[in-house]
């Protein structure tokens, strides 16, 4: 049976009586529309959610894990996190105040900082430090907690002549060797211990004694398992450091390095050297595609070596007497059939499951994998149509499919749907159903600068902007769905017990996650680089409930899979979860919430149509890409409410964006655009069904929240107006 958890639905009440009414415009028939906001002024405002985190950050104690949730350790209530990536440490104090306003605003209680501490030496000085303590400081102000990610390869090019990492010349970055170089596990954790116990000049604390920091994580995006661990990308006096741990374990295992060699039919690699003690590694397709008994014991010696590393760093940062939540990294591996159990297998020393998604088309051009420019050329991917990343193909995943391990919470600490694509619109609700619907612990949108509504927010363009209308702007409902539960949770449709012996044994058992790459680090992938296997479950399984993986150490491996296709109706293809609340039709393409307190249609109401009912609410319109949400706000049902907020939004993009057809079924950039951001001219009614729907008061608000007109004729019938997002409806 649906779980919804009461502790969420607390209420949120907005009387009308709180606001003037002012006239409003006349509509505008231009087919964009600027969504410009003014400065905010944070007066009373029915989208305001600030009211939802705690005074300061950190008042219910640090926040730990208890039965797969976050809790809160000083009354063990669970918490769920609708969390941003940013803002920038280099906000000046006033600055990161108002940005951690604006998100506290939008319903955002956490915010994971993800910048490194260090600088090309790694050396950490104490105005990197400051700029760590102040981010936390400012956010606790608004009630939001702060995640660090403060070490990733990508910062950190080791220069030639450098005592702890021998061999580096400056061109490669520190991929994996942070996983066996113990004098640079060394550097590491000194840097750790600096960020945390440096006493904060402005209140004289240390992060370590703040409850406020909600965890760290130990290595962002890296892997012994993914394609960067090779002879290419470490010089070869660390590849001997870890050929000789290998050839060490072997001896210990077989004897010798001999007769490891003769259990592996004298299979042997160039860079083997027995008489130095040493044995190489074979190139991740090799051990993933052909799985030999010498490829078995690589992965397993891999596998020991990570997860040793994790659980060695988790003791120290508990010794040093960190309270936080710790997760281990968040990486996808070579091969998600054959390796990615065993990654995962490697993540449970931390407190928490952390991974990264992004939701995109096909994006390609110079500089595409950080940057948007004129030239390069894209497709445009819709998540409700399931549609893969090249036209006309599929694909049944997304990156909010999550897959529950050891009972443990979830997070995905870098999740967007990238630009440019104009179904950027279906993602906030799509992602906050779905994410509540498989009990997600926290969900962070990747990634916001400043509080600005800016197109341009770095150097060029990002492919991952929040701060625009279909993504920020759409976080009201969202973070309320998410946060307070008002989605239920599925029932758990398939159950794994995995026998550690078969994931070390490269056997690909359980459920596969497949990778949900962005640009940057897709380029990673050596062309080519796939591993023939079918998913041993249906991707469907998640639009209808959860899916857990429990490893055993001596156990065997099993599963129990449920009947979900009596969910699934694929000549009328749809899919509709166990708790019956939402429903997916990829053939329109239009998602459907229908929950006590809330209702939602996202997608093209046009193929459908032109007239879309998800419960009480009935959304009419010519449009092929909206997402219309009503919510309640007092924790009452939408029937009995007296107090919502309807949120309404089109198309995004910015002013002057222009492109056109590359010939091949995408499109090529050939202006970029400028401030400020445009939406498509809204068209449509929208009804709220309910006896006393013509009694109730409709207002619209502006796009920071705020009064503009009142409306008559109650809810039987909306007449949408071009440019507004929010309306506010009471008794």
């Amino acid at each position: 049976m649906a779980r919804r958890s009461k502790w969420w639905l607390t209420p949120l009440f907005f009387p009308l009586a709180a606001f003037g009414q002012v006239a409003g415009h006349g509509p505008s028939r231009a087919e964009w529309l600027p969504f410009d906001p003014p400065a905010d002024t944070f007066k009373f405002s029915p989208i305001d959610l600030r009211g939802l985190n705690e005074k300061e950050a950190g008042d219910g104690g640090f926040i730990q894990a208890k039965d797969g949730h976050f809790i809160h350790s000083a009354n063990g209530e669970p918490v769920r996190f609708w969390a941003v990536n940013g803002p920038s440490r280099d906000l000046d104090e006033q600055a990161m105040t108002l940005a951690a306003r604006t998100f506290a605003k939008r319903g955002v209680n956490l915010v994971r900082t993800h910048a490194p501490a260090f600088n090309e030496d790694f050396a950490v000085g104490a105005e990197s430090v400051e700029k760590v303590q102040r981010l936390v400081r400012c956010m606790k102000s608004a009630g939001i907690y702060t995640h660090l990610s403060l070490y990733f390869p990508l910062w950190y090019k080791p220069k030639a002549g450098d005592p702890v990492l021998e061999g580096y010349d400056g061109s490669k970055n520190s991929f994996a060797v942070l996983y066996f170089n113990p004098k640079f596990q060394e550097q590491y954790r000194q840097m750790l211990k600096t960020v945390l116990t440096t006493p904060d000049p402005a209140t004289g604390k240390q992060l370590l004694d703040d409850p406020a920091v909600f965890g760290i994580e130990v290595v962002n995006e890296d892997s012994f398992f993914f394609w960067t661990f090779n002879y290419d990308n470490l010089p070869a006096p660390q590849m001997h450091v870890i050929e000789g741990m290998f050839g060490e374990w072997l001896a210990k295992k077989y004897g010798s390095l001999e007769k490891a060699s003769a259990a592996w039919g004298g299979l042997m690699v160039p860079q083997d050297d027995f008489a130095a003690g040493r044995a190489g590694f074979r190139p991740m397709w090799n051990i993933a595609n052909q799985r030999t008994p010498r490829d078995i014991d690589t992965a397993t010696f891999l596998a020991e070596t990570q997860r040793d590393f994790y659980a060695r760093t988790v003791k120290y940062l508990r010794e040093l007497g960190f309270k936080g939540q710790i997760t281990a990294s968040n990486w996808i591996t070579a091969s998600p059939e054959f390796l990615g159990p065993i990654e995962r297998l490697t993540y449970l020393a931390g407190d928490f499951i952390d991974r990264h998604g992004y939701f995109s088309g096909k994006l390609e051009g110079e500089f595409s994998g950080w940057s948007l420019r004129a030239g390069q050329t894209y497709t445009d991917r819709s998540a409700l149509r399931f549609t893969g990343t090249e036209p006309g193909s599929s694909d049944f995943t997304n990156p909010a499919n999550d897959i529950r391990c050891n009972d443990k919470p979830s997070m995905v600490s870098e999740m967007t749907y990238n630009r440019p694509n104009r179904f950027r619109t279906e993602g906030p609700m799509f992602t906050a159903a779905y994410a509540a619907l498989q009990d997600s612990g926290c969900i962070v949108n990747f990634a916001v600068d400043d509080g600005r509504w800016s197109v341009k927010p770095t150097f060029f363009m990002q492919p991952w902007t929040v701060m625009g209308p279909t993504q920020a702007g759409q976080f009201p409902a969202a973070a309320l769905a998410f946060r307070k539960g008002l989605v239920a949770t599925g029932d758990l449709m398939a159950d794994f017990t995995l026998a550690e012996s078969d994931v070390l044994g490269l056997k690909g058992v359980g459920p596969v996650q497949k990778a949900a790459l962005d640009a940057l680090r897709a380029k990673d992938v050596p062309p080519g680089a796939t591993v023939a296997k079918a998913d041993l479950l249906d991707p469907l399984v998640h639009y209808v409930g959860r899916t857990a993986v429990k490893y055993d150490p001596a156990g065997v491996t099993r599963a129990d899979v449920k009947n979900f296709e009596q969910f699934i109706d694929r000549k009328a293809t749809t899919v509709t979860s166990s708790t019956r609340e939402l429903q997916i039709n990829w053939r329109t393409g239009v998602l459907t919430v229908n929950a006590p307190c809330i209702a939602s249609v996202t997608g093209n109401v046009k193929a459908a149509g032109g007239h879309v009912t998800a419960g009480p609410l009935t959304v009419t319109s010519d449009m092929d890409l909206l997402s219309i949400s009503a919510v309640a706000l007092d924790g009452q049902p939408l029937a009995t409410s007296g107090s919502m907020l309807l949120q309404v939004m089109s198309e995004e993009r910015p002013t002057d964006w222009k492109t056109e057809p590359d010939g091949s079924g995408g499109m090529r950039i050939v202006s970029i655009g400028h401030d400020p951001w445009q939406i498509r001219r809204i068209t449509g009614t929208v009804a709220i069904s309910r006896p006393d729907a013509e009694k109730l008061r409709v207002m619209t608000l502006d796009l920071n929240g705020y009064t503009k007109k009142a409306l008559v004729g109650g809810t039987a019938l909306i007449a949408l107006d071009p440019d507004c997002v929010y309306y506010y409806i009471s008794k």
